[in-house]
């Protein structure tokens, strides 16, 4: 079974959608956020609610219905986090993570940037190759809901190749030339 790690910004909405889609098939899947903070839409576009991340997602939603429930349940803030917090116990950076990925599938250019940065900088001595693929999905729930059902269709293609090393490009290929989004792909050694 491949195993596939999910990545967006703060670990919130693109890749905990992907992430619930992909427990519920029973796929191997981690997810994580780059981003130095964890963002959440506040009362104001200039401020956004910021936790640390491994802060559970159980406190981030009991601190934000309890401090303004109309507001958050309003913009969708608590329906995700409900979401969350039964997916998994806290928001993870993917520049702290341990674990082994083989496929990392970012939600935004930015992400796919800080991936491969972080990939480069760790220069692992395993020599082992990790497909880093980005598909580019706006940060709103719509679009996560929409972006999610892309990840995950590629992903169940992907875990049908024979020959990941060969087969992938031009699935990747395939797969952008449907109308899909555009992707980015490059291969790094772990």
């Amino acid at each position: 079974m491949v195993k596939f790690s999910i990545v967006c910004s703060s670990n919130q909405n693109r890749s905990m959608a992907a992430h619930a889609l992909f427990k519920q098939r029973g796929l191997s899947v981690s997810s994580y956020g780059t981003g130095s903070k964890v963002r959440l839409p506040g009362p104001s576009i200039h401020q956004p609610k910021v936790y640390d991340f491994e802060i559970p997602y159980d406190i981030m939603y009991q601190e934000l219905r309890a401090t303004n429930q109309r507001l958050y349940t309003d913009n969708g803030v608590l329906e995700l986090l409900e979401r969350n917090r039964s997916v998994k116990l806290a928001p993870e950076r993917f520049q702290d993570a341990k674990e082994r990925h083989e496929i990392i599938i970012t939600c935004e250019e930015r992400c796919f940037d800080a991936v491969c940065e972080d990939i480069i900088l760790k220069n692992g001595s395993a020599n082992l190759a990790v497909h880093i693929i980005n598909i580019e999905i706006m940060d709103t729930i719509e679009d996560s809901a929409e972006g999610s059902k892309l990840i995950l269709n590629l992903a169940l293609k992907i875990q049908n190749l024979s020959d990941l090393s060969s087969e992938i490009e031009p699935l990747l290929e395939r797969f952008q030339s449907f109308g899909m989004r555009k992707i980015l792909h490059t291969v790094a050694l772990t």
